[in-house]
């Protein structure tokens, strides 16, 4: 592929400066990277008084290709690769002429090659919403294009075996590589890097997916990663919120918590984080992890208010877009119902919804929410305007 070569040129020509430009954007962290411009925010509350409540409904949800298509019905997620949803049809049309969606996120049974994942993302483009385009494409054992054989691009062990080296250089080497090619392919948003620290030796969902168990090691290597990406015209993502490091069962299939108290996060949790709003960091994800220790409750991270707008919000000064984990994993499915868990994660300060089950029933229930007051309208526009801030970017 041309492409290719031209990223390997690029990293040659940028990696000279990484260094420096890690240590510039985190000096300079409080610029308009990590909030719209004034002129951003002027066009954003325009277009946010023009919009209907279903528009602005729409753009909090992100959602995969198989919510759209109300003729699938699935339990597990291996059940979803069966259905080979790799072009949108005139079911999700259809749907999405009422329903229309801020985002798309495509997994690795979405894509077959290069061809037809350029002619989905074509269509994508078209659907009702202007969706962006988000990926886990991590590197390593989470990177839907690099582990699909029929993708010529670079592939990493882990993130770990990259913090090994000693020189965070290598993970702006790593990101613009990964940054370069799935912007090529037309992707908008790359859910990556992982912020968490692998504390726990038991942990089974992070693991080698974090840079380090040392929070100093990993903030340095997450503000490189989330620069390469940004050099790369890519918007990286900090996950997972409030740090899934040390946490022994996978949210994945059911509740999870960490025992920490908020002061012993601050100490660990907390610094890659704070480094990477420091950076510039555009959009941070939450874990569907419960702190109880932190919040007094055994609400989930995305659906509690004191871990997003106390902790996130207020003491930490994000000022970009709150996105949920999944919404499908069974963290949340089993404890909530899926309109109910929506609901709660936007009274909590989540700005974008993401793969919530059975789409269009939740999507009819948040509006409805809205219209009996029981979720803000002023809330939903805070959300839309830094969407649309973060589309016109």
């Amino acid at each position: 592929m041309d492409f290719k070569k031209n990223v390997i040129a690029s990293i040659a020509q940028h990696s000279i400066f990484a260094l420096s430009l890690t240590l510039t954007l985190v000096a300079c962290g409080d610029d308009s990277s990590s909030s719209p411009s004034d002129d951003s925010k002027e066009s954003a509350t325009i277009d946010v008084s023009k919009m209907s409540i279903r528009e602005k409904v729409g753009q909090m949800f992100f959602i995969r290709p198989e919510a759209l298509d109300t003729s699938i019905h699935w339990n597990e997620y291996a059940e979803l690769p069966d259905y080979k949803l790799q072009h949108v049809n005139k079911t999700m049309l259809a749907i999405n002429k009422d329903y229309p969606i801020g985002g798309m996120i495509l997994y690795a049974h979405n894509i077959v090659d290069e061809d037809q994942l350029g002619e989905f993302i074509a269509e994508i483009r078209e659907l009702n919403g202007s969706p962006l385009l988000a990926i886990d494409e991590e590197g390593g054992r989470v990177a839907r294009i690099a582990n699909n054989e029929n993708f010529d691009v670079p592939k990493y062990e882990s993130m770990a075996a990259i913090a090994e080296s000693g020189d965070p250089n290598e993970a702006y080497k790593a990101a613009f590589t990964i940054g370069s090619y799935i912007k090529e392919y037309g992707f908008d948003i790359d859910y990556a890097p992982v912020a968490d620290v692998n504390t726990n030796p038991e942990n089974i969902v992070i693991g080698a997916r974090a840079f380090s168990d040392d929070p100093e090691t990993a903030a340095d290597f997450v503000v490189s990663y989330l620069n390469g990406l940004d050099s790369a015209g890519i918007i990286g993502t900090l996950k997972h919120f409030p740090g899934h490091g040390d946490v022994k069962t996978d949210t994945h299939s059911g509740y999870a918590e960490t025992n920490k108290t908020w002061k012993e996060m601050l100490k660990c949790e907390m610094i890659p984080f704070k480094a990477g709003i420091k950076a510039g960091a555009q959009m941070i994800m939450t874990a569907h992890i419960a702190a109880p220790k932190v919040t007094g409750d055994d609400l989930p991270a995305t659906l509690s208010p004191v871990i997003l707008q106390d902790k996130l919000r207020g003491e930490l000064g994000f000022k970009g877009v709150i996105v949920t984990d999944a919404m499908d994993m069974g963290a949340i499915t089993t404890q909530f119902g899926n309109a109910e868990a929506a609901i709660k994660s936007i009274q909590a300060g989540v700005d974008v919804v993401l793969c919530s089950r059975e789409f269009t029933q939740v999507f009819d229930a948040v509006v409805k929410a809205v219209e009996k007051g029981d979720i803000k309208e002023s809330r939903i526009d805070e959300s839309v305007k830094r969407i649309l801030a973060l589309k016109k970017k």
